[in-house]
């Protein structure tokens, strides 16, 4: 089957912003090559998307102006080649380690290691603010946790929580691909995870509630985010520029006690205790 390809160059903050706001507006994967003084983004679209549009959307998301770009088509095979290239063996925090399915893991007895297949959706473990949150993870994560991956994408954090001791992992995503994929991920690395779409997901708290998606969606889903979190707990909220933090925070400081405990780059982690 072929894609759209659709690439720009950008200011590295700008790129970042607009990666996460590719994915949101249906892109179906996000790449970025730094240079020396921009970021390529390469995004891939369903081969009939409208890649102005496209663009023009996600760029209104991330607060930019809608850059200039090339388009062409690329084949699966050609795209899955230069994903396999660029993503290589990550060691995030002191145990967890983020290992592609084609890369030989650690021999480290300790290590907690999720391998990882991300297909067309989004989530390898290289972005800031996904780092941001596995890092996080080690701390929260003491055992037997119910968790909430909210906006799973390849369901990386959801399948991190259950390689560091969480019992009980749900997952939801609106695209249906990215939870095909992140099933089949859990499925390799021998890990429980109900995916679902917003819609069927049953009810109940949770222990911990994880979201990396962006502000402005994290925004809007803070009553539901709130009403998912049990009270003493925590939700992890990523995917925030760090001009971002303050309205974020606002959102949900009616229901918790909000800090910020890591930075990276530009972007920041948000946590927050259910009150």
């Amino acid at each position: 089957m072929a894609w759209l390809s659709i690439t720009v160059e950008l200011e590295p903050a700008q790129a970042e912003a607009l990666s996460e706001a590719l994915i949101e507006a249906d892109a179906r994967s996000v790449d970025l090559e730094p240079g020396a003084t921009s970021t390529r983004l390469t995004a891939l679209a369903e081969r009939g998307a409208d890649p102005r549009r496209l663009l023009s959307s996600a760029a209104q998301s991330a607060g930019i102006a809608s850059p200039e770009f090339r388009a062409g088509e690329v084949s699966d095979e050609d795209w899955v080649r230069l994903s396999q290239a660029q993503f290589s063996p990550l060691q995030v925090g002191v145990r967890l380690w983020i290992v592609p399915s084609w890369h030989t893991p650690p021999a480290d007895p300790r290590a907690a290691v999720v391998r990882l297949d991300p297909g067309l959706a989004f989530g390898t473990g290289s972005h800031p603010s996904t780092r941001l949150i596995l890092k996080r993870l080690e701390a929260k994560i003491s055992g037997n946790e119910r968790v909430l991956d909210y906006g799973c994408g390849s369901g990386i954090l959801a399948i991190a929580a259950g390689k560091l001791g969480a019992a009980r992992l749900d997952a939801v995503d609106i695209d249906r691909l990215a939870l095909r994929v992140a099933s089949e991920n859990a499925r390799m690395n021998g890990v429980a995870l109900q995916a679902a779409l917003p819609e069927d997901l049953a009810l109940g708290a949770y222990d911990l509630v994880l979201a990396n998606i962006l502000a402005g969606p994290l925004v809007g889903l803070a009553p539901e985010l709130a009403a998912r979190t049990s009270r003493g707990r925590s939700v992890l909220l990523s995917g925030i520029l760090l001009n971002q933090v303050e309205e974020v925070s606002a959102a949900y400081a009616g229901d918790f006690e909000i800090t910020v405990p890591a930075t990276e780059e530009d972007w920041a982690l948000i946590e927050g205790t259910r009150r």
